[in-house]
């Protein structure tokens, strides 16, 4: 079997199942963008997956999406933990950022990006320290600044299933957090969430985002 048909099998069961979960709830596929993750993976892996259809693609590594999103166009997303450092970097190919969690980091972005940004604001769903996010009020508060932007466009919210959690118990928490979120933010009614191992379960509980790597490209 060629990488094509590889990649080719793999897209086509996740599209399946995304289509599947989606009919459970009553949504359909056209609602759910599908991100494909293509972090550590080489651009002839992303050029299979442009001659497939897919225009979204996600890194979390500057040094690593930079050659990438210079070679294919398309819509390129960093999802990864934001150093004030990379941010320059990161700005200079991301379209959408995923991860945003710290104010000072989008004080960084309104003095230095070049275009403008789609940007997601990262929840906790268990105050863990290290893996990002906010909770509360300090949420509120960075969404607030964001929507105030006249540069970049608050998406929504952002969320990665507790390690250990039942997938399906942590998006049926953020699905009412980002329900709550939206009385104040009409306009940030997207939702990034669920990966190769509970982007069913995300679905199920409103994602509008899934960022799927393995399950399309395998293991590296």
């Amino acid at each position: 079997m060629t990488r094509h048909d590889e990649i080719s099998e793999n897209l086509a069961k996740v599209q399946e199942r995304m289509a599947a979960a989606a009919k459970k709830v009553g949504r359909t596929l056209d609602e759910i963008t599908l991100i494909a993750v293509t972090k550590t993976f080489p651009v002839s892996d992303v050029e299979i997956l442009k001659s497939l259809g897919v225009t979204n693609f996600g890194e979390n590594r500057e040094a690593d999406a930079a050659p990438k999103a210079a070679t294919i166009a398309g819509t390129w997303h960093f999802q990864g933990q934001i150093q004030s450092n990379k941010l320059k970097a990161i700005t200079s190919w991301a379209h959408v950022i995923h991860s945003l969690d710290q104010l000072r980091h989008f004080e960084i972005i309104e003095n230095i990006a070049p275009r403008s940004l789609g940007i997601f604001c990262q929840v906790s769903l268990d105050g863990a320290q290290g893996r990002g996010g906010l909770q509360g009020e300090k949420l509120y508060e960075l969404a607030q600044k964001v929507a105030q932007s006249a540069r970049h466009k608050l998406l929504g919210l952002m969320a990665v299933a507790p390690l250990g959690a039942k997938p399906d118990e942590a998006f049926a928490e953020l699905c009412t957090i980002h329900k709550a979120f939206i009385q104040q933010f009409p306009e940030a009614n997207q939702l990034s969430a669920g990966m190769s191992g509970d982007f069913e379960q995300a679905i199920a509980h409103g994602a509008t985002h899934v960022r799927i790597g393995s399950s399309i490209l395998g293991s590296r």
